[in-house]
């Protein structure tokens, strides 16, 4: 794909071209068809007019009068959980969890569940989202949005004062949002660095709410962490426009509020997981096995005077990681991004009522599923369907081997959108930076071996290749590099040593 980069082009309008082709080459489907947008735009809210009292009936529970609260990036629609927490007796908080149904709008075998089965997620690219299901859905009708009175799953599970969970229950609610929150806001009022946010002002008990909910994601964590749950730190960017020109890149960093809504989605995957084979129903299970490569981290902690264990062990594993984040912050970054690619690719599996799969080796969970993002996973999707049928006493609404079709099926395509994403996010940094050809940065060496060495240089924080002068250097190394060549097409940026 030949496509002209010099200054004054359209940086947006060529990334879309750039993710759109992507999408193709790497079979998802970057339009709905005429089909899915007919569905979509006929489409009414699953609850009618008004979701009164009739709705409420249509609910197995009404849990409207609650303080629930979504936490999420500042311009995201597409809502796909609230929490909300209770005090218990003895310490012990309950949490419920709230997941649209989407189940509800999307009917198996529709022309949206046949886009959404294919692509099996939404793909996010700098220029262009690519949702798994139309906007009208995902970000209207089965999305959990502010003040509109919604159908969702709740995940019920009590956490007592060690952080550890016990079995929950699952059922269907009509819920309502009281505040849309968002990470960074409500996290820099967490930290002590900034207000508390006004939708949190304005809705009485709602800053007790979250502050409690806070303390109870810190004992979820602190929990996972002694049994061996990876705290990994990588540098995630985000594309910063000037109209419609790439103008920066800034990193996008884990904090408190992150870490409250990831650990209690993990707690409520967990859960569901537990609830579908109490009921005798199969699941899909989001699995990383332990480690075919665990000699080589055992190598790489060896320089540090590390002697980790020969067998793979998450214990010995993350008191490493712990112990170089503290040591060396700066480089922790590019370790964990060494150890995650040495761990290997998580995978969807089917697991049965009564078999004991492999867990999750990362999270340090044997019971993990992804349930929390109907709008944006298929996997989720199908378990809700599972959720549905299970809560009902009926029967599971997938054979044994399209349930075994979906889980392999949505593996390969996470992996082709993530592709995807990396290639456009590539190429909006090959536009950053195609103006200053010449120029030299401090960088530091990412990775080292027969297909090439890469640098990531500091501000911006772009990756790229090493061609000339790369002799001798090895991952951690600091070095002075100068750039010579960029290609946004395709993703393309060369260095050499200074």
């Amino acid at each position: 794909m030949s496509i002209p980069t010099h200054e004054g082009h359209d940086h947006r309008e060529l990334l879309k071209q750039i993710a759109k082709k992507a999408m193709a080459d790497y079979g998802l489907w970057p339009d709905f068809s005429p089909s899915a947008i007919s569905e979509a735009q006929q489409a009414r809210p699953a609850d009618g007019p008004g979701a009164g009292a009739q709705a409420a009936a249509s609910a197995e529970r009404d849990l409207r009068q609650l303080l629930w609260c979504s936490i999420d990036n500042d311009d995201s629609m597409d809502l796909d959980q609230l929490t909300v927490s209770e005090p218990q007796p003895g310490g012990a908080v309950r949490i419920l969890v709230a997941i649209a149904d989407v189940d509800a709008l999307v009917a198996p075998g529709s022309a949206i569940d046949q886009h959404a089965r294919q692509n099996t997620t939404s793909v996010y690219t700098p220029a262009e989202i690519f949702p798994m299901l139309p906007e009208r859905l995902s970000t209207n009708l089965t999305s959990l949005a502010f003040g509109e009175a919604r159908p969702a799953l709740v995940a019920d599970f009590i956490v007592d004062a060690s952080g550890s969970t016990g079995e929950a229950a699952v059922y269907r609610a009509l819920v309502v949002n009281r505040a849309k929150l968002a990470y960074n806001s409500v996290a820099a009022w967490l930290e002590g660095q900034g207000p508390m946010p006004e939708p949190v002002a304005a809705v009485p008990g709602m800053a007790e709410q979250i502050r409690a909910q806070d303390e109870v994601a810190q004992r979820l964590r602190t929990s996972r962490q002694e049994r061996g749950a990876l705290d990994f730190q990588t540098i995630e960017t985000r594309t910063v426009f000037d109209g419609n020109s790439v103008q920066d890149l800034t990193e996008e960093r884990d904090n408190r509020a992150h870490q409250l809504i990831e650990d209690f989605m993990i707690a409520a995957n967990g859960a569901t997981a537990r609830f579908l084979q109490a009921q005798g129903f199969p699941s899909i299970r989001r699995v990383v096995r332990s480690p075919e490569r665990w000699d080589r981290i055992v190598a790489l902690a060896e320089p540090f005077g590390v002697r980790l264990p020969p067998a793979p062990d998450s214990r010995a594993l993350a008191g490493f990681l712990t112990a170089r984040r503290a040591a060396d912050p700066l480089r922790f970054p590019d370790l964990s991004l060494s150890v995650i690619k040495l761990l290997g690719a998580g995978e969807y599996v089917v697991e049965g009522p009564n078999e004991v799969g492999d867990g999750h080796f990362g999270l340090a969970v044997k019971d993990y599923t992804h349930s929390t993002a109907p709008n944006r996973r298929f996997p989720d999707l199908v378990t809700q369907r599972l959720l549905k049928a299970a809560i009902a006493r009926g029967t599971v609404p997938y054979a044994s081997a399209d349930l075994d079709q979906i889980a392999a099926h949505c593996t390969d395509m996470e992996d082709e959108a993530h592709k995807v994403e990396r290639l456009v996010r590539k190429a909006a940094a090959a536009m950053l930076v195609e103006s200053q050809i010449g120029r030299v940065f401090d960088a530091i060496v990412t990775g080292a071996g027969p297909k090439g060495t890469w640098v990531r240089i500091f501000h911006p924080p772009v990756e790229g290749r090493v061609e000339r002068g790369f002799e001798g250097l090895d991952v951690g190394d600091r070095l002075r590099v100068r750039l010579i060549h960029t290609d946004p097409a395709r993703g393309f940026i060369d260095f050499e040593r200074a």
